[in-house]
């Protein structure tokens, strides 16, 4: 027995019994197996090496250009990946399936974040960034051959949000793990940004979750772990969900729809629809990788491949190049 089989092993003597076990998951191409690590180890490496991962360090989370203590679209993965593993340990679940999904459930976003993806939707009717994750796992990494991931990943990173829900209970747990990630930390980024104080919170919310971010985190996760021990289902108890409801609608109303961030966002989307545009008139000045995919996909869908998986600097770096005059140095 090797060390992937006893890990196998080990996982159907130690995980829940509603747990997904490494052994019984399904690639779309199968592949030679490892001899030390699982299906869903594999995964979690395919995806920190991925292209697409790295650029999370530069791609915007809320604020566009912030300074360096604000979360990115990376860090906020990892921080989903943290909650999610806490979660899974508390409920037996497999750690290694949820820290794929966690890792890998944001590679499709825009730069500028969802103020990209609003404007990409604006575009071509429509765009949601677990969409573009599944798509850029499945057909972009590795120069279009995709990481040929399992199932049950792929599975958690497009339902991570939507309407519908993951059929594991690992996707489940990232899920709401994501939302406990973003409203915590984004509020911890909006008090840093001065943009929102403790004392601001609706009572309710102070009440149950409290107004320290760790705090809040703890409490979320706790409750989890408690409602949800010993089910098939992924639960929160009544009382700590209606308090998160509230500071999601919170955070909506004094950050991420706030007058304060509008100028940016304005500019943002201007740029995303610029680039669209010009690439649109000139689709020979796309990288070449990306015009040898215009037969396979389309120009709308390439346009689109390329400019989602840009960075704000970059984007921004491509704007002016393409758009702003050069200066000229006297010498």
């Amino acid at each position: 027995m090797n060390i992937r089989e006893r890990i196998e092993e080990q996982e159907y003597k130690i995980l829940s019994s509603f747990a997904s076990k490494s052994r019984e998951a399904i690639r779309d191409k199968e592949e030679e197996v490892c001899e030390f690590r699982t299906a869903f180890q594999r995964d979690r490496d395919r995806l920190i090496h991925s292209k697409a991962f790295r650029r999370l360090k530069h791609k915007t989370q809320v604020y566009i250009s912030p300074g360096d203590h604000y979360r990115m679209r990376m860090t906020h993965s990892l921080e989903v990946s943290q909650i999610s593993r806490t979660i899974a340990r508390g409920l037996m679940l497999n750690e290694d399936l949820i820290e794929a999904i966690a890792l890998g459930h944001d590679v499709g976003h825009t730069p500028f974040g969802h103020v990209g993806e609003y404007a990409l939707r604006e575009i071509i009717g429509c765009y949601h960034h677990n969409e573009q994750s599944l798509r850029v796992v499945e057909h972009l990494e590795r120069n279009g051959r995709g990481l040929n991931l399992t199932l049950e990943v792929k599975d958690g990173i497009l339902n991570h949000t939507g309407l519908n829900k993951p059929f594991t209970l690992e996707g489940n747990v990232v899920r709401i793990g994501d939302r406990i990630a973003y409203l915590c930390h984004d509020y911890d980024d909006g008090i840093r940004a001065g943009m929102i104080r403790t004392v601001d919170l609706p009572e309710k919310v102070a009440k149950t979750l409290g107004t320290n971010p760790s705090n809040m985190i703890t409490v979320m996760v706790s409750d989890m772990i408690r409602t949800s021990e010993g089910r098939n289902e992924i639960q929160i108890s009544a009382n700590v969900k209606n308090a998160m409801e509230e500071f999601r609608e919170f955070m909506f109303r004094k950050v991420y729809r706030s007058t304060d961030l509008e100028p940016d966002r304005k500019k943002a989307k201007y740029i995303i629809h610029k680039l669209y545009e010009y690439f649109t008139l000139h689709p020979e000045s796309l990288p070449q990788e990306f015009l040898e995919r215009e037969s396979i996909w389309g120009l709308e869908v390439t346009i689109v491949d390329y400019i989602a998986g840009l960075t704000d600097g970059y984007a921004v770096h491509l704007f002016e190049e393409l758009f702003i005059p050069a200066k000229w140095i006297a010498r």
